[in-house]
């Protein structure tokens, strides 16, 4: 392989995206550790297996679903431009879903049906963003769906799966994962946000209305401080309330990325070249915040404890 494929394929794997379908799971296992002293360590590491393999169906199919309405064309990092066959794509994808949601319906007996319920849901989500006849994403809709999935929905999940104590076997904590999910879902919604700034000319022309091909790349621009502002504000307004400890300000280590970002996108918003890898900016900042919570928690824990 030449170091042309080979960095087309580092591009395709993309595997600090899955940080994604990570951080929820240990987040939620950071709070159930320090709330309850205990977790189900188990299926902390059956959930995180299970959330990187259905990622990987949702990032394939995304691939398979986007090369039908000619998207991809000149995508070369797609895999399916990469692979040059739709069936072992497809194939491939669906046998991680499948094995996926067999580990989660595994942790469902064990705990509560309603894991098994939401995990499902977050799967539909994901298909309702890109799969026919929906494509939501195409409608502009892609970033409320992904707040959705890796937001209340995910979080929820696991947190009935994670808890020692099993006090969610019928209701869905809902209150806990808003909560919980909902500042570090943004941050992961951020994320898909900058992955359309450096191609908004290529959507628009394929008919893809994503929110910066409605807004244009200058008022998008603009819009990422306040996305930051919101997510730091709510995370602090948890701290400020009690709901987290004051330790998990560590999120804070997030600081140097976002705005590394926001300067990116504020003086090279209209130059596509310069900007085509501000999602990778964007997936160290949702990342260093996950890690600052998760820190917060378990060093708080240590002392606690």
């Amino acid at each position: 392989m030449n170091e042309r494929n080979k960095s087309l394929w580092k591009q395709a794997i993309k595997w600090p995206l899955y940080s994604v379908a990570i951080l929820p799971v240990f987040i939620s296992g950071a709070y159930t550790l320090n709330s309850f002293k205990n977790v189900k360590i188990y299926n902390l590491i059956a959930f995180t297996i299970a959330a990187i393999l259905i990622l990987i169906w949702e990032n394939l199919t995304n691939d398979l679903f986007d090369s039908e309405t000619g998207i991809d064309e000149f995508k070369f990092h797609s895999i399916v431009n990469l692979v040059r066959s739709k069936t072992i794509v497809s194939i491939t994808a669906y046998t991680s879903l499948l094995i996926g949601l067999v580990v989660i319906a595994i942790i469902s007996i064990s705990t509560s049906i309603n894991v098994m319920l939401l995990v499902g849901a977050c799967c539909f989500l994901g298909y309702l963003y890109q799969g026919p006849p929906f494509r939501l994403g195409y409608q502009g809709l892609g970033e409320p769906l992904c707040w959705l999935a890796f937001g209340p929905f995910a979080y929820a999940a696991a947190l009935i799966a994670l808890n020692p104590s099993d006090i969610y076997m019928i209701s869905i904590p809902w209150k806990e994962s808003l909560l919980l999910g909902s500042g570090s879902s943004l941050a992961t919604t951020l994320v898909l946000f900058c992955s359309h700034f450096h191609q908004i000319k290529e959507d628009k022309e394929h008919g893809k209305n994503s929110p910066l091909v409605l807004l244009g790349a200058k008022k998008g621009a603009k819009i990422i401080p306040w996305i930051v502002f919101i997510i730091y504000v709510f995370q602090l307004f948890l701290i400020i309330n009690g709901f987290i400890p004051i330790l998990c300000v560590l999120f804070l280590i997030s600081f140097p990325q976002s705005l590394k970002l926001i300067n990116l996108l504020k003086y090279s918003y209209n130059k596509p070249e310069a900007i085509k890898n501000c999602k990778f900016i964007a997936i160290k900042f949702q990342t260093l915040n996950g890690i600052g919570l998760i820190a917060g928690f378990i060093i708080n824990y240590l002392i606690y404890k």
